[in-house]
């Protein structure tokens, strides 16, 4: 019942949505060279862009013929992943949005982009990130985060290391918690 309420609200536009500090490998990063256009706006020459999937689609010769700047691309939650799946090495960022921090669909776009369409470049989580989501974005594929703390670069290294063992499988490197135990169950 929840997750259908959550796909029924009204959708929040990116202005809309909160915007922590930048962080890669749990260190701000103090220039962000990505710019993020609306729907309208030209793309400055030579700058790194990040469009909307709706422009993305409407636009996607003349956005990949461009001669300089890197591509990248606004994933909202609820948008399909699979509108882009075929292009998705091409971007060299992707965004995902977490509205608020109780919506979860993120989680699954970050794994379906890593596991099963293989984008290799950063996958940034946006919008209302707190720290109490870091090691379970981590688990799933996120490689920079907009994080809002009041200390950002302490809220993630407490929280990339929150955990020690892992129930779920995903595409990082942790065995289960169920396997380990299976193992130690088996005489050697």
């Amino acid at each position: 019942m929840a997750r259908e309420q959550v796909k029924r609200k009204k959708a929040v536009e990116p202005a809309e949505i909160p915007r922590g500090a930048l962080l890669r490998d749990g260190k701000i990063v103090p220039n962000d060279s990505w710019i993020i256009l609306n729907d309208i706006d030209g793309a400055p020459e030579g700058a790194d862009v990040a469009v909307s999937i709706t422009r993305f689609k409407a636009e996607r010769d003349a956005l990949l013929a461009r001669n300089s700047g890197r591509l990248g691309v606004v994933i909202a939650a609820g948008e399909a992943v699979e509108e882009i799946a075929a292009d998705a090495e091409r971007f060299s960022l992707i965004f995902v949005q977490f509205p608020a921090f109780r919506d979860g669909r993120g989680f699954t776009t970050a794994r379906l982009l890593r596991e099963r369409y293989g984008y290799k470049g950063e996958l940034r989580a946006s919008g209302d990130v707190l720290e109490d989501q870091v090691f379970y974005m981590l688990r799933c594929g996120f490689d920079a985060f907009e994080l809002i703390a009041a200390d950002p670069e302490a809220a993630f290294a407490r929280a990339s290391r929150t955990f020690t063992e892992a129930y779920q499988y995903t595409g990082d490197a942790f065995v289960p918690a169920h396997r380990k135990r299976a193992r130690r169950k088996i005489p050697e």
